[in-house]
């Protein structure tokens, strides 16, 4: 039986770990010929790497870096290849309170969310192969007004739009753009990126069970799950959308 991504070249921006490493994993399994991950941090690269074995590639990559995406590029020019679908995923979360927010906060936070997305998607186009696909993570915040994440909020709500826009923009090459959004979901985004410690993290699996109808937080792989049916021909048309992955809790 083929595989959905059989010999395909997959691109995952943050893809060292969390639910970049899960839809790296995934499209592997699924028979892709090549896939490439970024992150920021060698070691984390390595650790995933090694776990993907040799089908993957590992770049250090900053996707708010023009320079870093251009050495991507590069990196897959060299292998010969032409890419099948760009899973735009990197990215990062922080809390912001208001009256208090800096102007660096402000920049970190959408260059890497925001700017990175449109410089990775500009970097890579003229490598993807016409019918292809781009799946941009944003989140479920996009449509909420959760306290002290108004950055993150507002840097993944631009996100989505950027589905909507593109998905008009390359309608001439057939490419399908869509938005995935996660809701609950246990990454190492949560330490890395909130500064939560252990019982904060006790908390928010606690609020999950009362807030979200199916009454868990999501693991990575059922994320990644997502994110290749929407990559995948199952998902032939289906574009401009925003997928939410949250076990219904945007929904009521």
């Amino acid at each position: 039986m083929k595989q959905r991504f059989d010999q395909q070249v997959i691109v995952v921006t943050g893809g060292s770990s969390g639910i970049g490493l899960a839809i790296a994993k995934a499209a592997i399994k699924e028979g892709a010929r090549r896939v490439y991950i970024t992150g920021r941090t060698r070691q984390t690269l390595d650790s995933a790497r090694e776990a993907l074995g040799e089908r993957a590639i590992a770049l250090v990559s900053d996707v708010s870096r023009a320079a870093d995406l251009l050495r991507l590029r590069k990196e897959i020019e060299t292998h010969d290849d032409s890419v099948n679908a760009v899973f735009a995923n990197a990215g990062i979360a922080a809390n912001n309170i208001l009256g208090e927010t800096r102007e660096a906060q402000y920049d970190e936070v959408f260059d890497i969310n925001v700017k990175g997305v449109l410089l990775t998607v500009q970097t890579l186009l003229p490598l993807m192969v016409d019918g292809s696909s781009l799946v941009l993570t944003s989140s479920i915040v996009s449509g909420k007004g959760m306290e002290n994440l108004s950055l993150y909020s507002a840097s993944k709500a631009a996100v989505r739009s950027f589905a909507r826009s593109w998905a008009n923009d390359l309608k001439g090459r057939g490419i399908r753009v869509n938005a995935l959004s996660p809701g609950f979901t246990r990454t190492p985004i949560m330490k890395n990126g909130l500064k939560w410690d252990d019982e904060q993290i006790a908390a928010f699996d606690e609020q999950a069970r009362t807030l979200v109808p199916l009454g868990h937080v999501a693991t990575p792989e059922s994320i990644a799950s997502a994110a290749l049916f929407l990559a995948s021909g199952e998902a032939d048309y289906v574009n401009g959308v925003e997928l939410a992955v949250d076990g219904g809790f945007s929904q009521i």
